[in-house]
């Protein structure tokens, strides 16, 4: 291909692009925001033409088991279209709070405990077995689940509003998403201890700091900082499948291994009266959202 030729081919693609995240900055946040007032999980509306990202968002308050079940379908779905990624974020101020133990508290029996476990044993599973790049807008507040699942992200752009904690050990819990092998991975063992038994709060730059956020944006403009960012991404879309499943490869199996030692410590914990107890207290202590 001579350069004349390599040119035109260039700007086409970024026209391309261009188009498609212009559709994704508008009418799928308009959708997510129609589908958020209406009590949904806002995802990507079903279209049979092809799109170069997708955006999922969490729903608040915390996800519940049906919201994790759409999320996993969301990605399902991506994983086998012609989009090149995922981005996921968030409708609203709050990135995610974790997951919804007044929820789980409601339903917890010896059968319902291990039904949620399974759920969110094949939730997080389902990040650690995507082969596509997984990007995390975080534009607030991400605690629990919302922090624990960032390391399974391949890049993380956090507005500079957002803080993020694992209060893992005020709710007498122990760690999910396989953040009791990411972080001590990411950010050294003294800061993994400090961030997963204290449930210090991080704040945006303290987390990039420690290698949990990629980097960390303006908060007045962020979701555009957010697009034209992904629009960059995309434009080399082509030369990260192949990165991507190297990285993954080195780390799948111990990010397996890693869900399913969380998971069978947890259902230790919600299988005890205390562990209940526990969650309980906290709620009862809890006076805001996150």
């Amino acid at each position: 291909m001579n350069e004349g030729n390599e040119r035109e081919r260039r700007v086409e693609e970024e026209e391309t692009v261009e188009q498609e995240v212009g559709e994704i900055s508008k009418d799928e946040v308009r959708e997510a925001l129609k589908r958020m007032k209406n009590g949904k999980l806002a995802t990507p509306p079903r279209t049979s033409a092809p799109v170069s990202a997708r955006l999922l968002s969490w729903l608040l308050p915390p996800p519940s088991h049906q919201v994790m079940k759409e999320i996993q379908s969301a990605m399902a779905t991506a994983a086998s279209d012609d989009s090149k990624m995922v981005l996921l974020g968030a409708v609203g101020s709050v990135f995610c709070c974790g997951l919804d133990f007044l929820y789980f508290i409601r339903l917890l029996s010896a059968v319902i405990s291990d039904v949620c476990l399974l759920l969110l044993r094949t939730f997080v599973n389902t990040f650690i077995q995507f082969r596509k790049p997984i990007v995390a807008a975080v534009n607030g507040p991400a605690v629990g689940l919302g922090a624990a699942i960032l390391p399974l992200c391949d890049v993380v752009w956090a507005n500079e509003k957002a803080w993020f904690q694992t209060p893992y050990t005020a709710y007498g819990q122990t760690p999910d998403a396989c953040s009791s092998f990411t972080f001590p991975r990411i950010m050294g063992l003294a800061s993994a201890n400090e961030l997963l038994l204290s449930g210090r709060k991080l704040t945006a730059q303290e987390a990039c700091s420690k290698g949990l956020v990629s980097q960390v944006l303006w908060p007045g403009t962020f979701t555009q900082e957010v697009m034209v960012r992904i629009k960059e991404l995309l434009l080399r879309s082509k030369r990260q499948s192949g990165l991507i499943s190297l990285m993954r490869n080195t780390s799948r199996s111990a990010l397996e291994q890693a869900n399913e030692r969380e998971c069978e410590s947890l259902k230790r914990v919600w299988g005890s009266s205390q562990g209940t107890d526990s969650i309980l207290q906290y709620l009862q202590r809890r006076t805001e959202l996150c």
